[in-house]
This record gives C-alpha cells, structure tokens and sequence, in this order.
C-alpha cells in the first residue's frame, strides 16, 4: 500500500518587493504549518520522505513539518512549482518505491486537482490544508486517476 499526503503551502507574504519564487512565510503561516504537523503527529500520520518545491515559502512548510516530525529535510523538485495536476503527476509516478508515506508540498491550483485526480474528491485545499490518499498498489507508478482514497483532511 502506498499513501500519499498533499500538503500546500502555508501563508506567505503578500508584500511587494518579493519575486513569487521567494515569497516568504507569514508569522500565522509559520504558526499554521506547526500547529497541522503537530495535528498529523497526534493521529499518527507521519511520512517517511518528504518532497517540495523548492519556492521558499514550500520548502519553509516542508522544513517545519519535517521538523515538528522527525524526519529528514525535504528533497526538493523543480517540477513541483507551478505545476498542473498532470506534472504532478509525473513527480508522483517517478517516486521511489521504497517509501510507502511521502509527503509532497506544493503549490495550488496544482495540489487541488491532482487531489482531485487521484481520488475523486473536491476539497478546498486552503493555505497548510493537508489531505491524505491511501492506494491500493505496491508501486508510485501504478497511481493514476482515481485509484486512491481520501482517509484524512484537514485544515488550519
């Protein structure tokens, strides 16, 4: 089985002065992406990897939650940002096999339709909002449209 958890990005600054790519976090999207992984901490659903676009406010959300979970720093890709659902997922079939719980952390509208894509489910995926997929398959590359599950959704 492997699982896969959505997660967008927490709030970033609206400022001027920032180009998109180095947008920084917000202090309530720093407090935002501490508060979901402590939430996804307290029901157990921790990731083995986790994988981000490398924009600064992405990996800042994927660097708390791998701080706040114990894991290693996130892998970056490219890819990731600005992504429609279909370079999503090109990311998501090319993941390594020997992790059954990634993470990926991404950009909307992007997250949402391939959230969309995988399960059938249309969720609003706010700022930090996190959504849990579940799939029936030993191997990233056997994902395609709806194969998963939704088992957890949740949002600051």
């Amino acid at each position: 089985m492997k699982r896969l958890l959505l997660i967008r990005h927490a709030k970033a600054t609206q400022e001027s002065g920032f180009k998109d790519f180095e947008r920084p976090l917000t202090h309530q999207g720093i407090q935002d992406a501490t508060a979901m992984a402590g939430r996804l901490h307290t029901h157990s659903h921790i990731p083995q990897h986790i994988v981000a676009s490398p924009a600064l406010r992405t990996l800042t959300t994927a660097n708390i939650f791998s701080q706040h979970l114990s894991l290693a720093a996130a892998h970056t890709d490219k890819l990731i940002y600005d992504a429609t659902a279909d370079n999503l997922m090109d990311v998501i079939n090319a993941l390594p096999d020997n992790y059954d719980f990634i993470a990926l952390v991404g950009h909307n509208p992007g997250i949402a339709q391939v959230l969309h894509y995988l399960s059938g489910q249309i969720k609003d995926m706010h700022t930090c909002a996190v959504a849990l997929i579940d799939f029936e398959t030993d191997e990233w590359k056997a994902l395609s449209a709806d194969t998963g599950n939704l088992v957890y959704y949740d949002m600051p």
